[in-house]
């Protein structure tokens, strides 16, 4: 990450905030509605919202899909909360429903799930399929950021 601001997308309201670098680890807030930008768990997007973070924030977005019927996806939930807490505020994690955000799951090519899709720059860097615990998922971020 360079030294000029970042721009990070707020979990609550939405709001895009220009942040140095520096201070991502420094509990920082948003300027508009003043909640956390870092909670240490995913964050909920439909494809709205999945669009406005993709598109808006320069932080790298781990993207869990998943579906609230799926066995290893209900499994996988507590490792990727566990990694949430490991890896922000380095990238931020979400968590978009693939029963609700059926267009962005076919536009992406989601065809089995979970699925991880790494994006940086608003571009895909890395997709893997299949449930993983939580140092998994540490360990596979990782090689990518």
């Amino acid at each position: 990450m360079s030294h000029q601001a970042l721009h990070l997308v707020c979990p609550h309201c939405d709001a895009v905030n220009r942040l140095p670098p520096d201070r991502l680890s420094a509990g920082p807030k948003c300027g508009q509605c003043h909640g956390a930008l870092f909670s240490g768990q995913p964050l909920p997007l439909d494809e709205a919202r999945f669009a406005r973070h993709l598109g808006r924030s320069d932080l790298p977005l781990l993207v869990d899909f998943w579906a609230p019927w799926c066995g290893p996806c209900r499994m996988m939930t507590p490792a990727f909360e566990s990694a949430a807490a490991r890896l922000e505020p380095g990238l931020r994690l979400v968590k978009v429903n693939t029963e609700e955000a059926q267009t962005l799951s076919a536009r992406l090519g989601i065809r089995s799930i979970p699925t991880l899709i790494l994006f940086r720059g608003g571009a895909e860097i890395a997709r893997q399929a299949g449930a993983m615990d939580a140092g998994g998922i540490v360990a596979w971020a990782r090689q990518w950021i």
